[in-house]
């Protein structure tokens, strides 16, 4: 017998023991912590752009070709895309979760290269940008002036130099970028008018900038081969490359005859400006550098915050005079809040599981033995999570708060059981410990067996909702593993070393004893009762299986809880085509409301870009940064109450449709804890009509009872331009169609014609018509090309502009045009209702339109199809373990009888409750299979070893169920007193603590009340039904004739 050893050498268990502590705690300084596992799957993302194009040309030039290479890539999920009217291509590959990213960029990398001789030269000249996706925000760092003169310019470029560039090089952050960034930019601002005077073509002025900006290598003076005698060598230093406003002024476009020169500063106005100004940036309503810092997937969130936190303080006495920083956005708030829930959650489940241990046993010393082996199991779980590449985050936190309950049932039946032998026999302690030891080390051994039965198969689950599953199950089997080796050399050497010294029970606890005594014999009566009434027994349990069925079907799926994260998103919109200007004004308002509730203290805001519909000039996005959680524990400023009412407030403004929503749950799923459903037209019609099937689906589904705030983002009736060339005309009159395109981009759009250094780093001189001639679509009057004669011809006598309605963006979805739905599950219903009722809606679709799911709801799905097969599986493998270990087919199912009632318990109590089963839930269902099945195996494994001595079935059967029953009430209730920190949560991340509390609590109940009571029955059927097929089995063999 293994513990044998340990009995005699209690000082060897306990050095055992020290070794496994300390290697915990010395891998614990090294774990990295975050909110949740390195799960979301990957994305790499592809970035072009092509100035002045509308989004159908940027859609046929640029992202068509782009993706027909990209198509198919190594471990990819689907591909997306949008086109932009502004010129921006966006393309974003998503990975199976677990792909090397590296390897993906570089697959990536590679077809889009293929892809790029295929691209507009202007295209080419821009970049195409191949990037790892970051993820969500981690933290925003916002950069503010008390100086007028210190504009949101200023503060974007400030930021841009000095902080942008070393906040990049902190180690785990994957990107440092100004939301709403205004980079400088030489803006040159031509004049048509003056230039038609002049006679001068944009493409003179373009030449000229590129002939006289530029960096030149001029060699050197006496630079070798030369004649003998050369002493010295010259570097010959040239300042071809302007820098200066007025240096670019002198840039000279033609010599005149009278000897003069035209001027660049003749046609146009220069000046140091913005490259875009399509974007502005306030943090409640005052200009300011908003820098928003995107975390490396597999870094540690919290090192990261603080090293950013660090650097950013470091800079913070060079800032300017009247320039401050503050940092009002930051995720890891909640991370940190969260997992110092778990963290009290985790000691106050070990201090009451303490307590309960402590008045059943009512002897401190024998308190100590499981007081001693909880934390050894826990802390060198540590250990093995630092091995495996671990991180302390919620759901490895969650199994070792669960892992106590389970944890201290093996050092309970060690106690409980060498406490009743040196009752009843009166044994040296020596001997006791031996005894007990031989009792109870096969049910340690097939209990622990048990339960990583359940868990390893889990651990081979893939995806997303692998990982979570994977982690989970990790961490608990690592503790389960310790504990049951502690349990057979820690406990047993404890019980020799503090139990043989007498120690008596404490005097005032007496009449819990006295009432667990009495709960004993009652039990014992109604178990003899229950053994005598099978048929009863029988109706019970089946009217159990059909409640339990029913449950399933009636409770409510979900992926995960939405959690209370301290900030709220707000998407603004306003009507199609309305300027940045009617944005910011509108922003103003926004946060001007949004700052009168009493639970908000900032608000950022983002005019011309949205999370939900991109960047345009009528989106805005707002970040609402709320009040701690404790300042909030009223439930009028909870997070439903608040983004109520938020959302009734803002649904009052006319101008614009203003949407509130609460970030996703898991970073990197999607941007909202909405459904992400896209609609996608497989025939390539026009935009207009997959607009109008989005359109009816939307109606469709706001009138559905179990959805609610049902939208989009897409509009194709924007208003716009068409432009018409008379291609015949411009031929007749000599004139390249090149030199009318290029005159629109440029003076419309924008032309980017190289670069010039200020401030130590490059930026770009870019060529734009002034505001006042790109106003109205008569302005194209103003614009001349030149012929092949030398005059200047106008546009208008060539081309024209007709309004139009369009897109001003478009989307694809593997490769066929989309829409994205936004929406969420109404009140009373839960993310799995969502999405079963847009999928029948989606039945109704005319023909050549279909539907896919992305982000959190395609997890979500593929979640609900993984659940079935690990409950399964887990079942699966824990009847096979039985069966191996009885060496009966029957046996087990005494034991897997068990596992029913728990689920009937879970599911009635979320029910109850009116919760969902989300992903906590389902995880909390796999553990209750493991726990339900070890509380049963403790009475089965008893009742076979007194049926082995001769006693009868029904006889067995009630003994064993009375003399476990104080172990299996004592290891029920330290579990379940464990839990309860995890049902009462509140604060920060306590919605996914609840769902698992409420889980495993209402679980865990029911398997003991109903288990303790049917498990002997189960067992009284199935070893009958055994005898009876045993003697007629011998009556076979023997009625047959002698081999001969």
């Amino acid at each position: 017998m293994i513990s044998g050893v340990f009995i005699q050498r209690p000082k060897f268990a306990f050095v055992i023991s020290i070794l496994i502590t300390l290697a915990g705690l010395l891998a614990l300084r090294g774990l990295p912590v975050n909110m949740y596992p390195d799960m979301a799957p990957p994305q790499i993302q592809v970035s072009a752009s092509l100035p002045g194009a509308s989004a159908e040309v940027v859609e046929e030039a640029v992202i068509r070709p782009v993706e027909q290479q990209l198509n198919g890539v190594e471990g990819m999920i689907y591909i997306e895309s949008t086109a932009s009217s502004d010129g921006a291509a966006k393309i974003t590959l998503t990975f199976e979760s677990g792909t090397d990213t590296d390897l993906a960029q570089v697959n990536v990398q590679n077809r889009v290269a293929l892809a790029e001789p295929f691209l507009p030269d202007e295209v080419r000249r821009q970049g195409v940008v191949v990037s790892k996706q970051a993820g969500n925000m981690l933290m925003g760092i916002n950069l503010t002036s008390e100086r007028p003169e210190l504009d949101g310019v200023f503060l974007s470029n400030y930021a841009s130099n000095n902080l942008v560039d070393a906040l990049g090089r902190v180690p785990g952050v994957g990107s440092a970028e100004v939301m709403g960034a205004k980079d400088y930019s030489m803006r040159i601002w031509l004049d048509p008018q003056r230039m038609s005077s002049l006679d001068v073509t944009v493409g003179d002025v373009a030449s000229a900038l590129r002939e006289q900006n530029q960096i030149v290598a001029a060699g050197k003076l006496g630079q070798p081969p030369v004649p003998a005698g050369q002493q010295l060598v010259y570097s010959i230093q040239s300042r071809e490359r302007l820098s200066d406003p007025d240096e670019f002024a002198q840039t000279i476009l033609r010599a005149k005859s009278d000897g003069g020169f035209v001027r660049l500063r003749d046609v146009g106005r220069i000046e140091l400006g913005s490259r875009s100004y399509a974007s502005t940036a306030k943090l409640n309503n005052q200009d300011t550098a908003f820098v928003v810092i995107y975390q490396l997937p597999d870094a540690n969130a919290l090192d990261v915050a603080e090293r950013v936190k660090q650097v950013v303080e470091d800079a913070a006495p060079s800032f300017p005079d009247g320039v401050k920083h503050d940092i009002l956005f930051d995720t890891t708030d909640f991370i940190t809040r969260s997992i110092d829930e778990v963290i009290v959650t985790l000691l106050q489940a070990v201090a009451l599981v303490i307590l309960v241990v402590f008045l059943f046993l009512q002897n401190w010393r024998a308190t100590l033995i499981p007081s001693i082996a909880i934390p050894v199991s826990l802390i060198g779980t540590f250990a093995v999570m630092a091995t495996l590449g671990y991180s302390i985050n919620t759901i490895t936190l969650f199994g070792l708060v669960l892992a106590i309950g389970i944890v201290v049932d093996d050092a309970i039946v060690v106690i409980e059981n060498v406490e009743r032998i040196l009752q009843e026999e009166q044994l040296p302690i020596r001997q006791a410990v031996t005894k007990a030891m031989a009792e109870v080390t096969g049910p340690i051994i097939a209990t622990t067996l048990v339960l990583l039965a359940v868990f390893v198969p889990v651990g081979f689950m893939p995806g997303i909702t692998g990982e979570l599953y994977k982690q989970f199950s990790v961490t608990i089997s690592v503790a389960v593993i310790i504990s049951s080796i502690n349990a057979l050399t820690l406990s047993p050497a404890l019980c020799v070393s503090l139990l043989g010294r007498g120690g008596q029970s404490i005097r005032w606890l007496r009449p819990f004893e006295t009432m667990i005594v009495g709960g004993t014999k009652r039990y014992d009566w109604l178990v003899t009762r229950l053994l005598r009434r099978g048929v009863l027994m029988g109706v019970g349990l089946v009217a159990i299986l059909i409640a339990s069925a029913g449950l399933f079907k009636t409770v409510p799926a979900a992926f995960v809880p939405p959690e209370d994260q301290g900030f709220l998103f707000v998407d603004v919109q306003l009507p199609d085509a309305a300027a940045l200007e009617r944005t910011d004004a509108l922003l103003e308002k926004v946060t001007d409301i949004v700052l009168e509730d009493p639970a908000v203290t900032d608000v950022i805001t983002v005019s011309g870009f949205s999370l939900l519909g991109g960047a345009n000039s009528n989106n805005g996005l707002g970040i609402v940064t709320l009040e701690d959680w404790e300042d909030r524990e009223d439930d009028t400023l909870s997070l439903p109450q608040i983004t109520a009412r938020l959302s009734s407030r803002l649904w009052t403004l006319a101008e614009a449709q203003v949407m509130v929503f609460n970030p996703p749950p898991i970073p990197g799923l999607g941007t909202s804890a909405g459904f992400d459903f896209r609609l996608q037209d497989n025939q390539g019609r026009d935009v207009a009509e997959l607009s109008q099937v989005m359109n009816g689906l939307i109606f469709e589904a706001n009138e559905h009872e179990a959805l609610s705030r049902v939208y989009s983002t897409y509009r194709a009736n924007i208003p716009q331009y068409l432009l018409q060339v008379d291609r015949n005309k411009a031929k007749a009159m000599g004139i390249q169609l090149t030199d009318i395109f290029s005159t629109l981009q440029t003076q419309m759009g924008s032309l980017y014609v190289n670069d010039f250094t200020r401030f130590g780093r490059n930026y770009r001189v870019l060529l734009q018509a002034e505001g006042s001639y790109r106003q109205q679509p008569g302005d194209l009057s103003y614009y001349h090309v030149r012929n092949q004669r030398g005059e200047m011809v106008p546009l208008t006598t060539l081309a024209s502009l007709e309004p139009v309605l369009g897109p001003s963006t478009i989307q694809h979805f593997n490769l066929k045009r989309s829409v994205t739905l936004s929406g969420e599950a109404a009140s009373g219903f839960a993310s799995g209702d969502a999405i079963t009722a847009m999928e029948r809606l989606a039945e109704e679709l005319p023909q050549g339109y279909t539907f896919s799911w992305a982000g959190q709801s395609l997890q979500e799905i593929q979640a609900g199809d993984l659940a079935t097969v690990i409950f399964l599986l887990a079942i699966v493998f824990v009847y096979l373990f039985l069966v191996a270990q009885y060496e009966s087919w029957s046996l087990p199912l005494a034991v897997i009888g068990a596992v029913p009632l728990a689920m009937f318990g879970a599911m009635g109590g979320l029910w109850l409750l009116g919760m969902a089963n989300n992903i906590y839930a389902q995880v909390g269902l796999v553990l209750l299979i493991g726990l339900s099945t070890k509380t049963a195996i403790l009475i089965v494994e008893f009742a076979m070893q007194l049926r082995q001595s001769g006693l009868p079935t029904k006889e067995a059967a009630r003994k064993a169920a009375v003399l476990r029953f104080r172990a299996v009430l004592m290891t029920a209730l330290s579990f379940v007193l464990g839990v309860l920190p995890l049902v009462f949560a509140s604060g920060a991340g306590a919605a996914s603590r609840v769902s698992l509390g409420i889980t495993v609590l209402s679980g865990m109940v029911a398997a003991t009340l109903l288990g303790t009571l049917m498990v002997p029955v189960f067992y009284q059927w199935i070893q009958s039904l055994r005898d009876r097929v045993k003697p007629s089995a011998d009556r076979t063999s023997s009625s047959e004739p002698p081999a001969r």
